[in-house]
């Protein structure tokens, strides 16, 4: 993959992630890490090479049906300006109360929930303002949780917590990321040490 084929980002690159693995890679800043998980929901396509899923080529589904299938926690996380409730259920028009609670539990949400004047009611505020790091984190993996998708990316989602923290929502990714194929990049090790395979890049290659 490159913006053109004169200035690839990723080159060469070849894996095979099978249903249920965790694939976690790692690289220094600019190896292209986020770039080749972004070619899975179809962010970018390649230049050259295929991504299959399923060995169907990704450019054969419809957008929304691919990206039904993939659900992503970001660092830093995305929190919208409305309820608890409504930013956990955010892309589930579905979703009932008791489906966020079940979610928001699995997350490692209880404590903070108890402590809001308004429970799932609550308003967070611009951008999760009123919200700690780990409690943004924290409902967007609920938020993941109640997506229920099979492929799973995790882009860096512990970078930015104490250690504290960091095991409360590592407890929460756990439950999230039983059965389903999860890429997780990450630069600490505590984040990848359940992983099957662990890719290392280096200026867009696998080494």
């Amino acid at each position: 993959f490159g913006s053109d084929t004169t200035r690839l980002v990723l080159k060469g690159v070849t894996f095979h992630a099978r249903a249920g693995d965790v694939v976690a890679i790692v690289g220094a800043t600019g190896a292209g890490k986020t770039t080749l998980v972004s070619l899975v929901p179809r962010f970018y396509d390649v230049v050259a090479g295929r991504v299959l899923l399923d060995d169907v080529d990704v450019r054969e589904f419809r957008m929304k049906t691919l990206r039904q299938q993939v659900g992503i926690v970001l660092q830093p996380p995305l929190v919208f300006p409305t309820t608890v409730r409504e930013n956990i259920a955010y892309g589930r028009a579905d979703a009932t109360l008791a489906d966020v609670r079940a979610a928001a539990h699995l997350a490692q949400l209880d404590d903070f929930l108890a402590r809001l004047p308004a429970g799932f009611e609550t308003l967070v505020g611009e951008g999760g303002a009123t919200l700690s790091a780990g409690e943004q984190l924290r409902i967007t993996i609920a938020r993941a949780i109640l997506r229920d998708a099979p492929i799973l990316i995790l882009d860096e989602p512990t970078s930015a917590l104490d250690a504290s923290t960091e095991a409360r929502v590592m407890a929460g990714l756990e439950h999230l990321m039983e059965g389903r194929t999860t890429f997780v990049i990450a630069h600490r090790l505590s984040t990848v040490r359940r992983a099957d395979t662990i890719l290392v890049l280096d200026d867009g290659r696998i080494v």
